[in-house]
């Protein structure tokens, strides 16, 4: 089997992530180089990785670069993407930099493989949240149809970064020493706009247009492109919730052709990527805690709508860090390397 060098840009969540997914999936690595701003060694599930800084040399004789990413400052592929193209890379990207650029493919395998083809040196990994409803809805939509999407989602702390988890966990420990008394507190570092423990909020990324936020705006522009389907009605908001990982969304769809809860069921059942978790009165459907560190979209609570034959609902939940980044990413490899041979 042929190996190839593969490069790993960033140590937060999601590039920890990654070098987990890369080890577990056996993928086939001549030789793994760290890269970060900085520097140092780490240490992931008892393996150490010695971190070199990176640079645009950094890049030299790579085959593929995993941008590990981030959601709001411009990420590392800004800067270091076409360098590594240059030196003869292909760079997987999990940041929101490339996503809706038109000459960059943005890749869900399950849904969309077939566009890993098209790269010009860089592909895209969409964001967490849209990854696992777009899994969800490809099968439905091929069998008869999306017209129209209502997701809420309820996004974990780690979605925001390791800051994030760090201020979940500062403010459950200060609403515990306060015996509960008062669940108002506030951490010493706080990343996120407002107090995430024992609260949610409708507040993810920045409010944009129409008063919709950008991450609620990337449901509806990366759906269209990852599924060729630009005419589905879109509409989504997006709650963050005091979970550590794991995203889970509320999803309301209507369909072209009516498809019973039954028929739904049987044919997610036997989709890729997809665990039907669907037993409610033995209490059975996805939960976070019960997700976290697997790789697979999780689908359960499918019901029709009591008024509208067309319609259904779907409670959908992921590992964010996994199939929402890092494994998504690493599947995006392994079809890039599946076309080379």
């Amino acid at each position: 089997m042929k190996k190839y060098n593969v490069a790993v840009v960033g140590v937060g969540v999601v590039g920890i992530e990654m070098l987990r997914v890369l080890k577990q999936r056996n993928f086939p690595v001549a030789e793994l180089r760290v890269l970060a701003r900085s520097a140092r060694e780490i240490e992931v599930d008892g393996q150490k990785y010695a971190v070199q800084a990176v640079s645009a040399d950094a890049f030299n004789s790579i085959d593929i670069a995993l941008f590990a990413g981030t959601e709001g400052e411009k990420g590392a592929a800004v800067t270091y993407a076409q360098e590594a193209v240059k030196r003869g890379a292909v760079v997987i990207d999990n940041g929101a930099d490339f996503r809706m650029d038109p000459k960059v493919p943005l890749v869900v395998p399950e849904v969309n493989a077939q566009d890993v083809k098209k790269h010009k040196g860089i592909i895209a990994n969409p964001n967490c949240s849209t990854i696992q409803m777009v899994v969800a809805l490809n099968p439905i939509h091929k069998k008869v149809g999306i017209k129209r999407v209502i997701v809420t989602t309820l996004q974990a702390s780690s979605g925001a970064g390791k800051a994030a988890v760090e201020q979940l966990k500062e403010e459950i420990n200060l609403v515990v020493q306060a015996g509960f008394d008062c669940v108002r507190v506030k951490a010493a570092n706080k990343s996120m706009p407002q107090q995430l423990a024992y609260n949610c909020f409708p507040h993810i990324g920045s409010f944009v247009e129409g008063d919709y936020t950008n991450e609620e705006w990337k449901l509806v522009n990366e759906t269209h492109k990852i599924m060729h389907a630009p005419g589905i009605k879109i509409s989504a908001t997006t709650v963050r919730v005091p979970v550590r990982t794991g995203h889970s969304e509320s999803v309301y769809i209507q369909t072209a052709k009516p498809l019973s809860a039954d028929a739904c069921r049987k044919l997610l059942a036997r989709a890729p990527g997809i665990i039907l978790v669907d037993d409610p009165k033995n209490n059975l459907y996805p939960m976070p805690k019960d997700v976290e560190g697997r790789d697979e979209v999780f689908v359960g609570r499918i019901r029709q709508d009591a008024f509208d034959k067309n319609g259904l609902w779907l409670w959908v939940v992921a590992d964010n860090l996994r199939k929402g980044a890092a494994t998504n990413a690493v599947q995006i490899a392994e079809c890039l390397i599946s076309n080379l041979k």
